[in-house]
Protein backbone atom coordinates (compact mmCIF):
# COMPACT_ATOMS: atom_id res chain seq x y z
CA UNK A 1 0.00 0.00 0.00
CA UNK A 2 1.79 3.73 -0.99
CA UNK A 3 0.74 5.80 2.24
CA UNK A 4 -0.77 9.14 1.84
CA UNK A 5 -1.18 12.20 3.85
CA UNK A 6 -3.97 11.23 5.25
CA UNK A 7 -2.69 8.34 6.20
CA UNK A 8 -0.12 8.82 8.09
CA UNK A 9 -2.39 11.59 9.51
CA UNK A 10 -4.54 9.25 10.81
CA UNK A 11 -1.95 6.76 12.41
CA UNK A 12 -0.15 9.65 13.78
CA UNK A 13 -3.71 10.36 15.81
CA UNK A 14 -3.98 7.27 16.72
CA UNK A 15 -0.99 7.63 18.58
CA UNK A 16 -1.96 9.87 20.94
CA UNK A 17 -3.12 9.65 24.39
CA UNK A 18 -6.22 8.76 25.28
CA UNK A 19 -8.98 11.41 25.96
CA UNK A 20 -6.03 14.02 24.35
CA UNK A 21 -6.93 16.79 22.67
CA UNK A 22 -7.76 16.73 18.78
CA UNK A 23 -4.23 19.19 18.54
CA UNK A 24 -2.64 17.85 21.41
CA UNK A 25 0.27 15.26 20.29
CA UNK A 26 2.35 16.24 23.95
CA UNK A 27 2.16 12.28 24.42
CA UNK A 28 3.38 11.36 21.34
CA UNK A 29 7.38 11.13 21.32
CA UNK A 30 9.63 12.05 18.63
CA UNK A 31 11.19 8.51 18.06
CA UNK A 32 7.58 7.17 17.62
CA UNK A 33 6.91 9.77 14.93
CA UNK A 34 10.28 8.87 13.17
CA UNK A 35 9.24 5.02 13.40
CA UNK A 36 5.85 5.87 11.76
CA UNK A 37 7.92 8.10 9.18
CA UNK A 38 10.14 5.03 7.97
CA UNK A 39 7.32 2.92 7.87
CA UNK A 40 5.67 5.70 5.38
CA UNK A 41 8.94 6.52 3.41
CA UNK A 42 7.02 5.18 0.33
CA UNK A 43 5.11 8.64 0.28
CA UNK A 44 4.71 10.48 -2.83
CA UNK A 45 6.08 14.46 -2.84
CA UNK A 46 2.97 15.55 -3.48
CA UNK A 47 1.38 13.66 -0.69
CA UNK A 48 3.93 14.93 1.80
CA UNK A 49 3.25 18.73 1.00
CA UNK A 50 0.24 17.65 1.90
CA UNK A 51 1.17 17.22 5.55
CA UNK A 52 3.54 20.45 5.18
CA UNK A 53 0.51 22.04 4.86
CA UNK A 54 -1.25 20.80 7.93
CA UNK A 55 -1.34 23.34 11.26
CA UNK A 56 -0.09 20.75 13.30
CA UNK A 57 3.50 20.59 14.34
CA UNK A 58 4.13 17.03 14.93
CA UNK A 59 2.55 15.80 11.33
CA UNK A 60 4.85 18.34 9.48
CA UNK A 61 7.50 16.60 11.70
CA UNK A 62 6.11 13.86 10.03
CA UNK A 63 6.55 15.29 6.32
CA UNK A 64 10.27 16.79 6.82
CA UNK A 65 11.18 12.92 8.85
CA UNK A 66 9.85 11.42 5.43
CA UNK A 67 12.12 13.22 3.21
CA UNK A 68 15.18 12.93 5.33
CA UNK A 69 14.45 9.05 5.24
CA UNK A 70 14.49 9.11 1.21
CA UNK A 71 17.10 11.36 0.52
CA UNK A 72 18.97 9.19 2.47
CA UNK A 73 18.16 6.16 0.73
CA UNK A 74 20.67 5.54 -1.78
CA UNK A 75 17.97 3.14 -4.00
CA UNK A 76 15.87 7.00 -4.72
CA UNK A 77 16.95 8.32 -8.33
CA UNK A 78 18.57 11.54 -8.89
CA UNK A 79 15.35 12.78 -9.81
CA UNK A 80 13.31 12.02 -6.45
CA UNK A 81 15.72 13.44 -4.93
CA UNK A 82 15.94 16.51 -7.11
CA UNK A 83 11.98 16.84 -6.36
CA UNK A 84 12.49 16.62 -2.53
CA UNK A 85 14.72 19.44 -2.94
CA UNK A 86 12.50 21.72 -4.56
CA UNK A 87 10.00 20.51 -2.05
CA UNK A 88 12.23 21.74 0.72
CA UNK A 89 12.91 25.03 -0.76
CA UNK A 90 9.06 26.09 -2.52
CA UNK A 91 7.46 25.09 0.93
CA UNK A 92 10.07 26.54 3.54
CA UNK A 93 7.30 28.84 4.60
CA UNK A 94 6.18 25.68 6.27
CA UNK A 95 9.99 24.54 7.38
CA UNK A 96 9.36 26.92 10.29
CA UNK A 97 10.87 25.73 13.32
CA UNK A 98 14.35 24.72 14.09
CA UNK A 99 13.37 21.36 14.70
CA UNK A 100 11.98 20.91 11.32
CA UNK A 101 15.11 22.47 9.54
CA UNK A 102 17.36 20.18 11.56
CA UNK A 103 15.10 16.86 10.93
CA UNK A 104 15.96 17.85 7.16
CA UNK A 105 18.48 20.32 5.95
CA UNK A 106 21.65 18.66 6.04
CA UNK A 107 20.45 15.43 3.85
CA UNK A 108 17.65 16.91 1.70
CA UNK A 109 19.32 19.97 1.07
CA UNK A 110 22.91 19.74 1.60
CA UNK A 111 23.16 16.11 0.19
CA UNK A 112 21.84 16.94 -2.76
CA UNK A 113 24.16 19.91 -3.57
CA UNK A 114 27.17 17.98 -2.74
CA UNK A 115 28.02 17.62 -6.68
CA UNK A 116 25.98 20.49 -7.57
CA UNK A 117 26.92 24.79 -7.86
CA UNK A 118 25.78 26.47 -4.13
CA UNK A 119 24.70 29.61 -4.84
CA UNK A 120 21.09 28.94 -3.98
CA UNK A 121 22.66 28.36 -0.28
CA UNK A 122 24.15 32.33 -0.31
CA UNK A 123 20.32 33.37 -1.10
CA UNK A 124 18.92 31.56 1.96
CA UNK A 125 21.88 32.79 4.12
CA UNK A 126 20.37 36.65 3.07
CA UNK A 127 16.80 35.75 3.75
CA UNK A 128 14.96 37.54 5.50
CA UNK A 129 13.76 34.36 7.79
CA UNK A 130 15.41 33.26 10.41
CA UNK A 131 14.75 29.33 9.16
CA UNK A 132 15.93 29.41 5.76
CA UNK A 133 19.50 31.03 6.95
CA UNK A 134 19.51 28.48 9.08
CA UNK A 135 18.77 25.98 6.78
CA UNK A 136 22.30 28.22 5.22
CA UNK A 137 24.52 27.26 7.55
CA UNK A 138 23.22 23.48 8.28
CA UNK A 139 23.29 22.35 4.85
CA UNK A 140 27.09 22.98 4.53
CA UNK A 141 27.50 19.82 7.12
CA UNK A 142 26.86 17.66 4.16
CA UNK A 143 30.32 19.58 2.83
CA UNK A 144 32.12 19.74 6.17
CA UNK A 145 32.03 16.09 6.61
CA UNK A 146 33.60 15.32 3.20
CA UNK A 147 36.44 17.71 4.54
CA UNK A 148 34.63 20.85 2.11
CA UNK A 149 34.80 23.43 4.44
CA UNK A 150 35.20 26.74 1.98
CA UNK A 151 30.77 26.81 1.80
CA UNK A 152 30.83 26.54 5.87
CA UNK A 153 32.95 29.60 6.40
CA UNK A 154 31.76 31.92 3.41
CA UNK A 155 27.88 31.06 5.33
CA UNK A 156 29.13 31.73 8.38
CA UNK A 157 30.89 35.17 7.64
CA UNK A 158 27.33 36.11 6.11
CA UNK A 159 26.04 35.08 9.20
CA UNK A 160 28.49 36.30 11.76
CA UNK A 161 26.48 39.43 12.72
CA UNK A 162 22.72 37.63 12.47
CA UNK A 163 20.20 38.57 14.91
CA UNK A 164 18.46 35.60 15.64
CA UNK A 165 19.65 33.12 18.52
CA UNK A 166 18.45 30.04 16.35
CA UNK A 167 21.07 31.16 13.61
CA UNK A 168 23.90 31.88 15.88
CA UNK A 169 23.63 28.24 17.90
CA UNK A 170 23.72 26.59 13.99
CA UNK A 171 26.48 28.39 13.16
CA UNK A 172 28.68 27.89 16.14
CA UNK A 173 27.58 24.01 15.70
CA UNK A 174 29.16 24.08 12.74
CA UNK A 175 31.84 25.84 13.37
CA UNK A 176 32.58 23.57 15.82
CA UNK A 177 32.35 20.77 13.07
CA UNK A 178 34.24 22.52 10.83
CA UNK A 179 37.38 22.64 13.80
CA UNK A 180 37.30 19.09 13.90
CA UNK A 181 39.00 18.90 10.41
CA UNK A 182 40.77 22.19 10.29
CA UNK A 183 41.82 23.08 13.97
CA UNK A 184 43.62 25.79 11.94
CA UNK A 185 41.46 27.20 9.99
CA UNK A 186 38.89 27.31 12.78
CA UNK A 187 41.45 29.50 14.91
CA UNK A 188 42.02 31.74 12.30
CA UNK A 189 38.61 32.61 11.88
CA UNK A 190 37.85 33.11 15.56
CA UNK A 191 41.28 35.17 15.39
CA UNK A 192 38.75 37.67 13.40
CA UNK A 193 35.48 37.34 15.13
CA UNK A 194 35.36 35.61 18.59
CA UNK A 195 35.74 39.27 19.82
CA UNK A 196 32.79 40.45 17.90
CA UNK A 197 30.73 37.73 17.15
CA UNK A 198 27.92 36.67 19.47
CA UNK A 199 28.55 35.15 22.59
CA UNK A 200 26.50 31.83 21.95
CA UNK A 201 27.74 31.62 18.39
CA UNK A 202 31.55 31.48 20.31
CA UNK A 203 30.25 28.81 22.93
CA UNK A 204 29.05 26.72 20.39
CA UNK A 205 31.50 26.68 18.20
CA UNK A 206 34.59 26.41 20.93
CA UNK A 207 32.59 23.52 23.30
CA UNK A 208 34.66 20.36 21.92
CA UNK A 209 38.10 22.46 22.43
CA UNK A 210 40.48 21.96 25.17
CA UNK A 211 40.26 24.44 28.22
CA UNK A 212 42.45 26.08 28.14
CA UNK A 213 41.57 26.85 24.52
CA UNK A 214 38.59 27.90 25.06
CA UNK A 215 39.53 30.34 27.92
CA UNK A 216 41.29 32.14 25.70
CA UNK A 217 38.65 32.77 23.25
CA UNK A 218 36.33 33.60 26.12
CA UNK A 219 38.43 36.00 27.10
CA UNK A 220 38.93 37.63 24.10
CA UNK A 221 34.99 38.07 24.17
CA UNK A 222 35.19 39.51 27.62
CA UNK A 223 37.69 41.67 26.86
CA UNK A 224 35.89 43.21 23.99
CA UNK A 225 32.59 44.18 26.07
Amino acid sequence: MTHTATTFADRLQALRSPGAAPDDYRGVGMGRIFALARECQDMSPLEIERLLESPVHAVRVGAVSIMDVQARDRRRSSDHKRELFELYLRRHDRIDTWDLVDRSAIWVVGEYLVDKPRDVLDRLAASARPMERRTAILATFAFIRRGALDDAYRIAETLIDDREDTVHKAVGWMLREAGKRDVARQAAFLERHAATMPRVMLRYAIEKLDKPTRDRWLAMKRAAG
